[in-house]
């Protein structure tokens, strides 16, 4: 997540430079007075390569060094861009040749320059989501790290970049603002450039204003202009509701937010927040998913406020050379994951039973998660969150133990769920909204980093009780303990339950066919009993309860089969060794919510209200 370019310290290297003051002008187009240009092209797009130029000048004596990020801003683990860099050449402001050495695999030193830098590459581009780049005959999707080298010491300079589109249909989309040379856009320093994705292509915009400000959805999509119109009507009523949350949109910097979105089958689906815009990636047209990327555009569109602005203070300045981990993705991520599907709902997008199946699996997931209730993990959203560098598209070879990490994103929105209930039942009046509010007050207006110390003292200050922010954070935040949801939710007419409790349950039994059985395709979960028999991954099903098993269908029609507490044979192989284990099903822990009306449970006009206030009318 990128802080603000204008109040927040700018990045150099590594190190942070003096933040500008909070009544600084607005910064203006360099014009060509810019020490750092780009100029991009895009002569092999049918081989997904663009051609690009960085110039720089006023560059000191001695080497200049160059290089390729590795990381991005929204993304915490590390993605090494430089491998898709090649073909590089430099020159001096005279055109004459200049040395290039390469010490370590991220960039390269230019020496012997006269004061310019001019540095030439071919990059290839064929990932397209909120991280990577993807350049193909219908657009060029960049994000800028996997896209542009950069000068170390030029962090804090303005920059103008210039794109030369193939193709005359190809529009560009994106929050830089626009100089007044046609195709040229640019950036008041490096941690700004690199927080704008853009997309070039044939794609439809929309554009409308909400609280004071524009609005645009730029889509590429195979879609006709009914499907644009209709999903439109959806997002401005989405971003109504996420403004009436807040009380006032975010202050974007130069003046519209983008939404740009590639809803094509070579894309990757993904969602990446930025500072006065988001990029959205899904593979499904929106007739086909139903308009089903809104999720993604809500809580994405959540985090201009909450990540952009109400920021973690280990993020702040983003460092492109290295993880960015935190403590407070529980918040950061995990809220607006809470927020997002209830913006929906409070929109009247989704029903009441829509947005209970929603959050059913998702509480469910996290009250049963081996790691969360074994006694040895530390698992609390606070370790999880710090976990991020590993697990958010992180790229890795050995297989990583599944029993040991909590996905913050669930475990966040289901504290946010829990968090909003307890205040709703303890205090008169109070909501997660009113929490959301004070962090916007004391933290995203002036953007002022918070710690996880800030985030106890400004429950403390929703509440005015800071014995319940303690007791709060020591159980649920610094601990992995969660409250009792069925009282919680009974508020709202609300009933949990087991979704099937008559069910065998023996864990994770996805698998593949063999030859001779199948195999299991992932671990099993350390609380479940194929765990406690002793199976693993890669395990080869051969016969269960004494039925032979040929095939996926009939391991999954024989675990359908089975009872709870009913004891039975298992045979497996395992290194070419036939062995015999005996598995107990326990009863299916799944869960579920559903409104009381649905179990014959006629809600109070006092349930009726809380629900009213909570997930919006029905």
């Amino acid at each position: 997540m990128v802080r603000s370019p204008f109040a927040a310290a700018l990045l150099a290297s590594t190190i942070a430079l003096p933040a500008l003051a909070q009544t600084a002008p607005a910064p203006r187009d360099p014009g060509t007075a810019a020490k750092v240009r780009y100029d991009v092209s895009f002569p092999q797009v049918a081989h997904h390569r663009a051609r690009i130029t960085a110039t720089w000048t006023g560059v000191p004596a001695g080497p200049l060094r160059v290089q390729m990020s590795r990381s991005s801003p929204g993304r915490y683990a590390i993605h090494e861009f430089a491998k898709n860099v090649y073909d590089v050449s430099a020159t001096d402001g005279a055109g004459r040749p200049l040395k290039l050495t390469r010490s370590d695999p991220y960039g390269w030193s230019v020496a012997g320059h006269d004061g310019t830098v001019v540095v030439t590459y071919t990059l290839f581009a064929d990932h397209g989501d909120g991280t990577y780049a993807q350049i193909d005959t219908t657009h060029a999707h960049l994000n800028m790290p996997a896209t542009f080298l950069w000068a170390a010491g030029y962090d804090a300079q303005p920059i103008r970049v210039r794109f030369q589109s193939p193709d005359p249909t190809w529009k560009v989309a994106t929050q830089l603002p626009e100089s007044d040379t046609p195709g040229t856009y640019w950036a008041p320093n490096l941690q700004y450039f690199m927080d704008s994705p853009t997309e070039l292509s044939n794609h439809m915009v929309r554009e409308w204003q909400e609280g004071g400000k524009t609005y645009r959805l730029a889509l590429h999509h195979d879609g006709s202009a009914a499907d644009m119109d209709r999903f439109t009507e959806k997002a401005k009523r989405v971003v109504r509701e996420q403004i009436r949350i807040f009380g006032a949109p975010a202050p974007y910097d130069f003046g519209p937010y983008t939404f740009i979105a590639d809803y094509r089958p070579s894309v990757v689906g993904d969602g990446m927040e930025h500072r006065n815009s988001t990029i959205i990636t899904s593979t499904q047209s929106l007739a086909d998913a139903k308009d089903d990327q809104l999720g993604t555009l809500a809580h994405e569109f959540f985090h201009s406020w909450n990540v952009e602005r109400i920021r973690p203070a280990e993020l702040e300045p983003f460092d492109f050379t290295r993880a960015n981990p935190t403590p407070s993705l529980w918040l950061a991520e995990g809220f607006t994951s809470y927020y997002g599907p209830l913006s929906i709902r409070r929109a009247g997008l989704a029903s009441v039973d829509e947005y209970l199946d929603e959050m059913g699996p998702m509480l469910s997931g996290i009250v049963n998660n081996p790691a969360r209730i074994a006694a040895r993990i530390n698992a609390s959203p606070q370790e999880m969150s710090l976990r991020a560098p590993f697990v958010d598209a992180a790229r890795s070879i050995d297989p990583v133990d599944p029993n040991i990490f909590v996905s913050y994103y669930p475990y966040g929105a289901i504290i946010g769920m829990a968090l909003d209930l307890e205040l709703r039942q303890r205090f008169a009046g109070k909501s997660l909204d009113d929490f959301m509010r004070t962090l916007w007050t004391r933290h995203g207006k002036g953007e002022k980093p918070y710690t996880p110390a800030d985030l106890r003292a400004a429950l403390a200050e929703t509440t005015g009780d800071q014995g319940f922010a303690n007791a709060f954070f020591a159980r649920s935040i610094d601990g992995s303990a969660l409250p009792d949801f069925s009282p919680l939710l009974a508020q709202a007419g609300l009933v949990l339950r087991p979704a099937a409790p008559t069910r065998g349950w023996i864990g994770r039994t996805a698998a593949s066919d063999e030859a001779e059985g199948v195999t299991l395709t992932f671990p099993p979960a350390q609380n479940s009993p194929l765990f406690t028999a002793g199976l693993d991954r890669g395990d080869v099903i051969v016969a269960l309860g004494g039925q032979a098993i040929a095939n996926a269908a009939a391991w999954n029609a024989a675990v359908g089969a089975l009872k709870p507490g009913t004891p039975t044979e298992l045979r497996y192989r395992r290194f070419g060794s036939e062995l015999t284990a005996t598995l107990t099903p326990a009863a299916d822990p799944t869960l579920e919510i559903v409104r009381g009306e649905t179990v014959g449970q006629a809600p109070t006009a006092q349930q009726k209200a809380f629900r009213r206030n909570w997930l919006g009318a029905e």
